[in-house]
């Protein structure tokens, strides 16, 4: 299969989600910044769900790069994804509209949590669809540090929600910086 409306039908719902989540910022009545404080909750939600809507993105496009073709299962691993990542401006917004409260931010790191899980079947159907453990993708990942890292924060992250809300943004933020820096391992197994 071509991997090209993949691709495009993934690069439009990203779009989407991108688009979906700015329609949560409300437009400020008055010329003040006092019109401005109220809003920085569903901000800074939406600039954190924005860099890991951007994240996947990116890796999405790296994956897909190596790959030189798509199977069935490849395709069902993906929708998987963009269902978990459908619900980020659900999550962001319920967030940023309740300042932050514990249950919100618990729902936001399962939604995170669940897009890292999902992340997993795409990447091993796409190895399997493109050679099995001996292929170039498969070597460009290696063990996936980042990925088991980030699903351990995530866990404490939720946990933590419960008491300490505040906490678990932090380490939302800290795995989101973590993958901010493109993952360089498949652009240099591909020019290797």
């Amino acid at each position: 299969m071509d991997k090209g409306r993949l691709e495009a039908f993934s690069d439009g719902v990203l779009a989407i989600i991108i688009t979906i989540m700015v329609l949560e910022l409300k437009v400020p009545h008055g010329d003040s910044w006092d019109v401005l404080l109220p809003q920085w909750p569903v901000f800074l939600s939406y600039v954190l769900s924005f860099i890991y809507v951007g994240i996947y993105w990116n890796n999405h496009h790296h994956l897909l790069h190596a790959s030189e073709k798509v199977s069935g299962g490849v395709l069902w691993a993906n929708l998987h994804l963009l269902f978990w990542l459908s619900l980020m401006p659900v999550a962001t917004g319920w967030m940023g509209e309740n300042h932050f409260a514990q249950l919100p931010v618990a729902l936001y790191g399962v939604v995170l949590l669940m897009s890292a899980l999902a992340w997993l079947p795409l990447q091993y159907c796409l190895i399997a669809a493109n050679g099995g453990k001996s292929s170039l993708l498969a070597q460009a990942i290696g063990s996936d540090w980042k990925g088991k890292v980030a699903v351990t924060i995530y866990l404490v992250g939720i946990l933590l929600a419960f008491v300490a809300p505040w906490v678990s943004c932090l380490l939302y933020a800290t795995v989101a910086a973590i993958w901010f820096i493109p993952d360089r391992r498949i652009e240099s197994r591909i020019k290797q």
